[in-house]
């Protein structure tokens, strides 16, 4: 088996595979049954693929999305493999706290220093907040594999607001679900997972 796994095989199949007889100093071929097609690790390789299904790909994650590292950390416990739980770090997105802040596209309005366009009925600019640009990245890098995202941010309006913020910026082209908990356990979190809906713009 070890020389199969040596020589890029997932399994034993259609090999047939040299050993020495120690015993008596002769080299011979052990011939394996050529009944099952063998398919190289390489493609066998990788959560999801299986000898069976060598082109099947990595089954889809569902990027689930929390405020705290803290809480992504347990939760991800709970959920399993095919969940990718990250954090947002609280806040995303804010006004501009300083002109270079401003987006290009603004800078020549009258309004652009507050970023509030008051000839559109009030509507406030928002930016990335700089400290939150990583973060950001790697929500975008994790949901290029994912086939739905969940909202798990606090329940309270500061929560919801983060979730609204978190659609704006990822513009997801997958389902979106936003669940709420009031625990972080097992129960609790199954049974929002359970019970999703949308996120509340009363609320944001």
């Amino acid at each position: 088996v070890s020389a199969i796994a040596g020589a890029g095989f997932a399994s034993l199949g259609d090999y047939v595979a040299p050993s020495h007889d120690l015993s008596r100093g002769r080299r011979r071929c052990y011939c394996l049954p050529l009944t099952t097609h063998v398919w190289p690790v390489s493609r066998a390789r990788g959560r999801g693929a299986s000898v069976d299904d060598p082109y099947n790909k990595e089954d889809p994650l569902k990027l689930v999305i929390v405020e705290s590292p803290a809480k992504a950390k347990t939760i991800g416990k709970f959920l399993g493999k095919d969940h990718t739980v990250l954090a947002s770090y609280g806040h995303v997105r804010d006004l501009p706290s300083r002109a270079d802040e401003i987006p290009a596209a603004i800078k020549k309005k009258p309004w652009a220093r507050m970023a509030v366009d008051v000839e559109n009925n009030f509507a406030p600019v928002y930016v990335v907040q700089a400290d939150s640009k990583k973060q950001i990245a790697e929500l975008k890098k994790s949901l290029k594999n994912a086939d739905e995202v969940v909202l798990a941010t606090d329940e309270d309006r500061e929560g919801e607001a983060i979730s609204w913020h978190l659609l704006e910026i990822l513009k997801p082209k997958v389902p979106v679900k936003r669940i709420v908990f009031h625990e972080i356990t097992q129960e609790a979190i199954n049974e929002a997972i359970a019970n999703p809906r949308d996120v509340n713009q009363e609320l944001v």
